[in-house]
């Protein structure tokens, strides 16, 4: 089971902790991962200038996302982290979300039926994680993917961390949140098996 991991940080501060524990968790469980960070990469918005709809042959673009687009078509499931930057998810995820129409242009089956989990990193307990990862599983919805989250009591729609604005540090402190990360894994991973067996 092939599982892509996102940070969507230009940092490598919590939300690149919380990534690389979920990673190293799926990894003990046998899964083949990749890692992509926002950090130093060069991602452009979308110009919405549909060359990708036109030509079927990918972003007119050329910039820090050929490695995010391959990473996307060879997984089986997805994780996908943000900070959260004004109560919500980061512009850096933001533009990797909607560059994502170009591969949709070329298959718009791309993503269906690959499993999703969001988890978010905000400097406050309440500083947006929610709307953030909401923002994500809208994203797995809207391109067929399989959206995946803790559950009821503790990890509602995915996985909610709290830095105390003292990155990777108070990430690794916060045993809440971490609980509801692991909360969170263990029903992906479960997703991600079903689908393997059927």
């Amino acid at each position: 089971m092939r599982v892509f991991g996102i940070s969507g940080s230009p940092r490598l501060g919590g939300t690149h902790y919380a990534v690389s524990y979920a990673l190293d968790y799926l990894k003990e469980k046998g899964c083949e991962t990749r890692y992509f960070s926002a950090r130093g990469k060069d991602i452009r918005f979308c110009i919405h200038c549909d060359y990708c709809m036109r030509e079927k042959k990918g972003c007119i673009q050329k910039d820090g996302l050929a490695e995010f687009y391959e990473g996307m078509q060879w997984a089986d499931g997805v994780v996908m982290g943000t900070p959260c930057y004004q109560g919500t998810l980061s512009g850096q995820l933001k533009a990797m979300m909607d560059r994502c129409r170009a591969l949709v242009a070329k298959d718009p089956h791309v993503f269906k039926g690959k499993v999703g989990m969001g988890l978010a990193v905000g400097g406050d307990r309440n500083g947006g994680q929610e709307i953030a990862i909401t923002l994500i599983n809208n994203f797995f919805v809207i391109n067929e993917m399989i959206p995946v989250s803790g559950g009821a009591f503790g990890a509602n729609l995915g996985a909610s961390l709290w830095s105390k604005d003292k990155g990777a540090e108070g990430v690794a402190a916060d045993e809440e949140g971490l609980r509801s990360l692991r909360m969170t894994l263990k029903r992906f991973y479960g997703v991600l098996e079903e689908r393997r067996v059927a």
